[in-house]
């Protein structure tokens, strides 16, 4: 796995730069603002890039858009002090497909990127219920949508998933790794993607904040706080 860091404290990118490299992940490059991280994600196209918030010059979010802009398939993670909604929400508004604390672990931070790339949203404990919640809310105006309303409309009727795939998709949704959600069902990690990949393509979803927006949408429980 190659990373892009993207933070203006260099003390803290080179804390994370040893710890991830210890982890067998690849630091393919850092940036110090919005405007490096553009240009360094442009010619590096990492696999993942970890992304600050509060940064001079242009910030993380706006880096993010501005990426995603040219890149679709990006995966921008926020690493930030924040935990305040409004960043959060902004965050998966701007393409984000996941949103980490910096007061986590080491271990559970190579357990996010490691997330990141099986194409599950990684989220700091609590925040995936925050999103889920919002998403839920949201929705909730469009209970007066006409009968044709399209189908990936809230309101429409929601295509015919099989009792395990719900299963999954909630599990996963709620920010379970493949291998524990497989442990919750009694299914391998392997099965487990297997379902997800089919899901995805019964549901026409191709990012994975869509697979949060989607559970929201269908009232899936979040993932219970620790």
């Amino acid at each position: 796995m190659r990373v892009l860091l993207v933070d203006d404290h260099r003390l803290l990118v080179e804390g994370l730069t040893n710890l991830l490299e210890a982890h067998g992940i690849e630091v393919a490059g850092t940036a110090r603002d919005g405007r490096q991280a553009v240009s360094a994600a442009r010619e590096l196209r990492p696999d993942v890039i970890l992304m600050d918030i509060a940064m001079p010059d242009c910030d993380g979010l706006t880096a993010t858009q501005l990426i995603r802009a040219e890149w679709l398939d990006a995966r921008i993670i926020i690493l930030t002090t924040s935990s305040e909604d409004r960043d959060l929400f902004e965050a998966v508004k701007s393409g984000a497909c996941g949103y980490l604390l910096k007061s986590m672990d080491a271990a559970q931070l190579v357990e996010a990127l490691e997330q990141a790339q099986e194409g599950i949203p990684p989220f700091s404990p609590g925040l995936a219920n925050r999103l889920l919640g919002e998403f839920a809310r949201l929705a909730q105006p469009a209970a007066s949508e006409p009968p044709d309303a399209p189908a990936g409309s809230p309101s429409a009727a929601p295509p015919a998933l099989t009792e395990r795939q719900r299963e999954v998709l909630a599990l996963v949704a709620q920010g379970f790794p493949y291998k524990e959600a497989g442990a919750r069902l009694g299914l391998s990690a392997r099965t487990i993607k297997y379902h997800m990949s089919e899901i995805m393509a019964a549901l026409h979803l191709e990012h994975r904040s869509q697979v949060l927006a989607y559970a929201g949408r269908m009232g899936m429980g979040g993932r219970p706080e620790s």
